[in-house]
C-alpha cells in the first residue's frame, strides 16, 4: 500500500438556478479566484478556487452543537459550506451587501475562531470564519 493519498482534491459541485447572479457573488464578491470556465450547446460552468478543501463530517447532536453556537438555534440542512477568511466581519458585511443574508453575526466560538451565518446564492448556507490567535 502506497503512502500517498487515495484522494488528491475535493470540488464541491453546485447546481444554481441563477448561474450568472451565483457566479457573481462568489467569483466577484467573495473573491474566488476562477480557474476555469466552459460551455456547451447546454449551459456553462465555472471552476472556482476555493483554497485547500477539507471534508469535514458531524453527527446531528455535533452539527445541531455547532448551530446553537454561531445561529443559536438549529438552521443548517445537510450540507454548509464554511469560507476561512481573513476578517469574517469584513467579509460577512460585504456579502450582506451583495445580498446575502445574515442569519447570525459574527460570533466567537468554543473553538477560537470567529464565526458567522449567511444564506447566500445558489441556496448555500455559508459559515465565514476566521482563526483567532488568543
Amino acid at each position: 500500500m502506497s503512502d500517498e493519498p487515495a484522494v488528491r482534491g475535493l470540488r464541491l459541485v453546485v447546481t444554481a438556478a441563477d448561474y450568472d447572479a451565483a457566479l457573481h457573488f462568489y467569483r466577484d464578491v467573495l473573491g474566488l479566484a476562477e480557474q476555469g470556465a466552459f460551455a456547451s450547446a447546454d449551459g456553462r460552468v465555472t471552476i472556482l478556487d476555493a483554497g485547500r478543501a477539507t471534508l469535514e463530517i458531524a453527527d446531528p447532536n455535533h452539527a445541531a452543537f455547532i448551530d446553537e453556537v454561531e445561529v443559536g438555534r438549529r438552521v443548517a440542512g445537510h450540507i454548509r459550506v464554511a469560507f476561512e477568511v481573513d476578517d469574517s466581519v469584513a467579509a460577512t458585511s460585504k456579502l450582506a451587501a451583495a445580498g446575502a443574508q445574515v442569519i447570525a453575526e459574527p460570533t466567537r466560538t468554543p473553538w477560537n475562531s470567529l464565526n458567522s451565518r449567511l444564506d447566500a446564492p445558489a441556496d448555500l448556507q455559508l459559515t465565514l470564519f476566521t482563526e483567532l490567535d488568543d
